[in-house]
């Protein structure tokens, strides 16, 4: 009998999570791995054998390829399956977990030097025939300039980081002499993140959507779409809304689409998950912007829409057994939307005014019903810092099939009470402003566009400091009980019962 693979998750928070479930469903054995300030986190706690691997910055541990594979020598790990972002599109590090004799659940480093590059990306993708929008393929030089900026492009343009992805490392420039802060901007953005801050230009197109397909690949020719997202719904590049299926498609641009990612997909040999993104412009035409070869953060609302569990199908392509779907396997059915709860504040009216939000988790209801999944990372006494992405949560719903082909409409019913169900005490998150996307009659009648949120207008009611709420509910509380029960108890002990009492549900739905 064949010994269960051991798996190194290499990457933190939900996805970890993710990952290490997908990996105990499976019977196999897995690691995670966790930097100083993750000691604590809920993928740390999870997982059967935890291995720390650096100090709190990226670099010096999620992001260092020698922490990486010491931490695989000590716990003796034959795989490594590496999430999203960090390493997840570093060729080096795939070559180093090949070079070792490992096995790389994702793409093999020939492919992800051909798609982790997005410059490289667009000549491959050009030379199999996809549209590509046009645009120089080369970085530009490390001051920033580019003489021939005018003359390659009309209009506004976007500086983009040559690896990685997660709308890090991009910015927008509507005018020439804007583009040298922006092009330092995007650089120390991609630095952090990805460990390159090379970056190139490309043109601008507005109003346009965003439409990725999914696809899954087994390295021998055999190329599986498995739906499309709608991913238009972004705040300053990074996405906060998706869906599957993208609504009011045609049925010719959804089969150009999948064409496209499949051709694309065997002209790489592609093995594993990956997600071909293109830009619908406002004349309809669709134009290739980049390939992720890796899960992408909004893996669920595909997995809800078909039934598969796409991070099992990684798994058991990685141990050896072949690719068991068929392209008429592949069935959508209803609506799923996703929505990302991020710690952030709101620091004005516009929902791209945010700032950063910390604190320790101090309560905690993660929503559930028909229809509703949570990836979270969450648990009630996490302490939630700024060294890393603001992601908190991923609160899914799914809408099913009717009669009146209305899925999205009950997806978004559904996903708006689940979200006035999430309650998160102790941080400031965006839950306000999902509700109020959500119930916006532009999103509802699916008229997005990827600057939608540019100039939303949010009412994100003023919030009291996480610490003086629950104090003052608590002595509100104490009161209450004083009057009910006069006897005399420390009041040290009175204090912690009253924030004990105010933490749970139905005290919260009295005041």
């Amino acid at each position: 009998m064949q010994t269960p693979m051991k798996v190194l998750v290499a990457n933190r928070g939900e996805i970890a999570v993710r990952v290490l479930r997908a990996c105990r469903d499976l019977g196999l054995p897995a690691v995670a791995v966790y930097s100083e300030a993750d000691r604590e986190a809920l993928h740390t706690r999870y997982a059967e054998e935890a291995v720390c691997v650096g100090p709190t910055p990226a670099r010096e541990s999620y992001l260092s390829i020698p922490a990486i594979m010491e931490a695989v020598r000590k716990t003796g790990a034959q795989a490594i399956h590496p999430g999203y972002g960090f390493l997840s599109e570093n060729a080096d590090f795939a070559q180093a977990v090949e070079d070792a004799g490992l096995t790389f659940i994702g793409p093999d480093a020939r492919t992800l030097r051909l798609t982790g590059d997005k410059l490289v990306a667009r000549r491959v993708a050009r030379e199999a025939g996809l549209p590509v929008l046009p645009g120089p393929d080369n970085v530009l030089p490390e001051d920033g300039g580019h003489p021939d900026l005018g003359v390659v492009f009309t209009g506004p343009v976007m500086v983009k980081a040559v690896a990685g992805g997660g709308g890090r490392g991009i910015r927008l420039v509507r005018r020439p002499e804007e583009l040298a802060a922006a092009v330092a901007a995007a650089r120390r953005e991609a630095l952090a993140a990805f460990g390159d801050d090379s970056v190139y230009l490309e043109p601008f197109v507005e109003p346009a959507r965003h439409i990725e397909v999914q696809i899954l690949g087994d390295g021998a020719g055999k190329v599986l779409c498995l739906g499309e997202r709608e991913c238009s719904v972004q705040r300053r590049r990074q996405k906060m809304i998706e869906e599957a299926p993208a609504p009011s498609l045609s049925a010719g641009q959804r089969r150009f689409i999948f064409d496209a990612a499949a051709k694309l997909g065997r002209a790489l040999n592609y093995r594993s998950l990956g997600t071909v993104e293109f830009l619908l412009s406002p004349s309809g035409d669709f134009h290739f912007i980049e390939i992720n070869p890796r899960i992408q953060v909004e893996h669920p609302v595909t997995e809800m829409v078909t039934g598969l569990d796409l991070v099992k199908e990684q798994l058991l392509l990685a141990q050896g057994h072949p690719l068991r779907l068929r392209q008429d396997d592949i069935i959508v059915r209803g609506a799923a939307i996703e929505a990302r709860v991020l710690a952030e504040a709101g620091a004005g009216v516009r929902a791209v005014d945010v700032l950063p939000s910390t604190g320790e988790i101090t309560y905690l209801k993660e929503p559930g019903g028909p229809g509703i999944r949570v990836d979270s990372l969450l648990y009630q006494g996490l302490r939630v810092t700024a060294d890393y992405d603001s992601l908190l949560a991923k609160v899914i719903a799914w809408g099913e099939p009717s009669p009146s082909g209305d899925s999205r409409t009950v997806a978004i019913q559904r996903l708006r009470r689940a979200l006035q169900e999430f309650q998160i005490g102790g941080v400031v998150t965006d839950l306000d402003l999902l509700l109020q996307i959500l119930g916006d009659l532009e999103f509802v009648a699916a008229n997005v566009h990827t600057t939608f949120l540019d100039d939303f207008e949010c009412r994100v009611p003023e919030q009291e400091p996480a610490v003086a709420r629950d104090i003052a509910a608590a002595a509100a509380f104490l009161v209450h009980q004083q009057r009910q029960s006069p006897e005399s108890m420390p009041g040290r002990v009175r204090l912690r019962s009253a924030a004990t009492a105010w933490r749970t549900t139905a005290w919260r739905e009295q005041m």
